[in-house]
């Protein structure tokens, strides 16, 4: 059998090499699927209308890029907000904001007298997440969920240090969510070990995981896509399939992944568990907040509109995940889609390549932006 019962150990005692051994291990381990499965539940499926909101802002938390004395601006109702630079150019800053490979986003909407506030992926690591946090004004207290994109290292990074420090002012069983068991397996990348989501981490901040295979409702103001269909002429990105899989062992529980998956080895992996997470906002459309694509942005998207209903896009932010060796031709084929789609406004980060926003931006013209660390991209009716 592909998969072991060796499911609490954490990250760091992986890359120690420590291993389930006997049966006091064995018993243990066996205790804790059953403690997991008892604090898991699956999330409320989106049915009938979405929730609509009158006002939406996006802040970029951690992202690759960090940009400084841009000043804000107006772009067909989108409201541009950029974190300003040193105020005092005579002395050298305290604190900055700090930009690395992964993604963060906090959102922020309103309906009515309601507010709500997401976490959306937790960065590479916790220095950069709790650093950009503090600087920003974010406040782990009114969160009223989080979410958890996939089950790659650079968006879930930053989820152990940041619940060791900043955990205990969270709401108490504070949903979390995923798009499934696929999640917590371990992954390998060409560089080797990609790391595992530590489930005991999230269960012992008592929060409340939940299983979103299919479109659910967040926090009442926003939904995701569930599981992303490949209708469009994208594909995963993958490397070498010998070094890039998923494979049990600490994270991922057996009884619960399809059957086809254990295999006794690692398999490519296919990115089915990721997820997209969108708003409505009120005579405006769709936001699809989309992290990284690894099924296609295009699907994502398309996605976004089934699970919906609704054919108005009015943005799309996140990362695209069009890098070499996909190329022009990838690109245009692209391009081509949003033609169709028509959104507002498409603002690119995290794993879109250069070429895309070079390619995109002489296509589309003033609706293709660059987000930045610390940027906040507010919607509103």
């Amino acid at each position: 059998m592909l998969f072991n019962l060796c499911n609490c150990v954490a990250p760091s005692a992986l890359a120690a090499g420590s291993m389930c051994a006997g049966g006091a291990g064995f018993v243990s381990a066996m205790m804790a699927t059953l403690a997991a499965s008892g604090r898991t539940q699956a999330a409320k499926t989106l049915k009938g209308e979405v929730p609509v909101v009158d006002w939406l802002g996006v802040r970029i938390v951690t992202d690759n890029v960090v940009i400084q004395f841009v000043p804000n601006e107006t772009r067909n109702g989108l409201t541009i907000e950029r974190k300003s630079g040193n105020t005092h150019p005579d002395q050298p800053p305290r604190t900055v904001l700090n930009g690395e490979w992964g993604l963060a986003m906090h959102a922020e909407s309103k309906r009515g007298g309601e507010t709500r506030h997401l976490l959306i992926d937790f960065g590479y690591t916790p220095e950069v997440l709790l650093n950009n946090m503090e600087i920003l004004k974010i406040d782990p207290a009114r969160f009223d969920a989080m979410v958890l994109s996939h089950g790659h290292y650079d968006h879930f990074g930053g989820m152990v240090g940041f619940l060791q420090a900043r955990g205990r002012e969270l709401k108490k069983k504070l949903p979390f969510y995923v798009g499934g068991e696929d999640t917590f397996c371990i992954r390998r990348n060409p560089g080797g070990q990609f790391g595992a989501l530590d489930r005991k981490a999230i269960l012992d901040a008592d929060l409340a995981l939940m299983m979103a295979a299919e479109p659910a409702i967040v926090a009442d103001h926003a939904f995701t896509t569930g599981r992303i269909g490949q209708h469009s002429f994208e594909k995963p990105l993958r490397a070498t399939e010998e070094v890039v899989g998923i494979f049990d062992g600490f994270g991922c529980y057996p009884e619960k992944m399809p059957a086809e998956k254990n295999t006794g080895g690692y398999i490519p992996d296919d990115f089915d568990h990721e997820l997209a997470t969108i708003y409505m906002v009120k005579g405006k459309g769709l936001v699809v907040l989309t992290s990284c694509s690894h099924r296609g942005v295009i699907n994502a998207v398309r996605q976004a509109q089934a699970a919906s209903g609704i054919d108005k896009v009015h943005a799309v932010l996140g990362g695209f995940h069009i890098v070499p060796p996909l190329g022009d031709d990838y690109i245009h084929s692209t391009i081509a889609e949003f033609r169709e789609i028509d959104p507002d406004h498409v603002i690119v980060g995290h794993c879109t390549g250069d070429r895309f926003y070079d390619l995109a931006r002489g296509a589309l013209g003033d609706k293709v932006i660059h987000s930045a660390v610390g940027t906040r991209f507010v919607f509103s009716s």
